[in-house]
């Protein structure tokens, strides 16, 4: 049995979910980071920030000049990979990621990580129709914090080494101004987001699930979480996301995304192990910005609603 098997997890009152409120949606501020953890960028060599308890170490694949129906797709989209790192009961740490890989990448990334030490709990699509083809590897380690950066540097080592030998898009133009009315956004789905370039992203945690591995709480910034990011304009915007479920959600956030006319891409787990199982769903849609939000907000509110399982 991998780490997850020690995850304990157990659903409160639907009443402790906070989606309702835009005001819910503001992070607390940076904190102070850990010597040791600017020592574990060190040794990756990325960026990351220290919230809530989490490092978050950024692994952005702007290398990559991603189309969707031959619709560019900015690199925040969804093409942003990331480890994160909390600390355990025991003051170990417990590290989660999600790697965006080319599908020549895959196997020699898993290889990397498998050979040091490391767990991969999934591989999938998060995309149709995306040129070049991309994957998603969710990744799992604990240990000491320096260490588990060690065993990680070899898989980061081929995702940099890729990024190198890229070739900068011809003539590449600059990112286009932000064009959405976000406050109108945030305003429909019921949680504000931030803006990354021409990306404007709401996350939402999953409060009302208490996930534990080895006493280290996994939270939003662990990778428990609902999101959507949006681009384009008002009139013409894509929409990507995922959505974390129990398994009694799953079939109504289908409908509420399907009724709305948002194309589901993806049904898939991200950690293993886990009791009760949470599910994630990845979606896609184009259209008009408000419709693309109602939808997205019509899936969120099936969520926390204790709705029945299987007999």
């Amino acid at each position: 049995m991998n780490g997850f098997g020690r995850f304990a997890m157990s659903s409160a009152l639907a009443a402790s979910l906070v989606y309702a409120s835009t005001a819910s949606a503001q992070t607390n501020p940076a904190q102070s980071t850990p010597t040791e953890y600017d020592a574990v960028m060190a040794t990756l060599g990325k960026k990351g920030d220290y919230k809530d308890g989490v490092l978050k170490v950024n692994i952005p694949r702007s290398d990559l000049s991603v189309k969707i129906n031959e619709r560019p797709a900015p690199t925040p989209f969804g093409f942003g990979g990331w480890v994160a790192f909390t600390k355990a009961a025991d003051k170990s740490d417990v590290v989660m990621g999600d790697l965006v890989l080319t599908e020549d990448e895959v196997n020699p990334v898993m290889s990397a990580l498998l050979d040091n030490g490391l767990e991969v709990t999934a591989l999938h699509n998060h995309f149709f129709w995306e040129q070049p083809r991309i994957f998603y590897m969710h990744v799992h380690g604990r240990g000491a914090a320096a260490d588990v950066a060690k065993r990680l540097r070899p898989a980061i080592d081929i995702i940099d080494k890729s990024a190198k030998q890229a070739s900068p898009p011809a003539n590449a133009a600059p990112p286009p101004a932000p064009s959405l009315d976000t406050a109108v956004l945030a305003k429909t789905i019921g949680h504000a987001g931030e803006q990354s370039g021409p990306v404007y992203k709401i996350t939402i945690g999953r409060s009302d699930i208490d996930m534990r591995d080895h006493g280290a709480a996994i939270n939003a910034r662990m990778g428990l979480n609902t999101w959507a990011a949006f681009t384009g304009t008002d009139g013409d915007a894509m929409v990507a996301g995922d959505v974390a479920m129990l398994e009694p959600e799953l079939t109504p956030v289908l409908k509420a995304l399907r009724s709305n006319g948002i194309d589901i891409v993806a049904i898939h787990h991200h950690m293993t192990d886990v009791k009760p199982t949470v599910i994630f769903l990845h979606y896609f849609g184009t259209g008009p910005a408000d419709r693309l939000a109602r939808g997205v907000r019509a899936a969120v509110d099936q969520l926390g609603k204790g709705h029945a399982s299987h007999d």
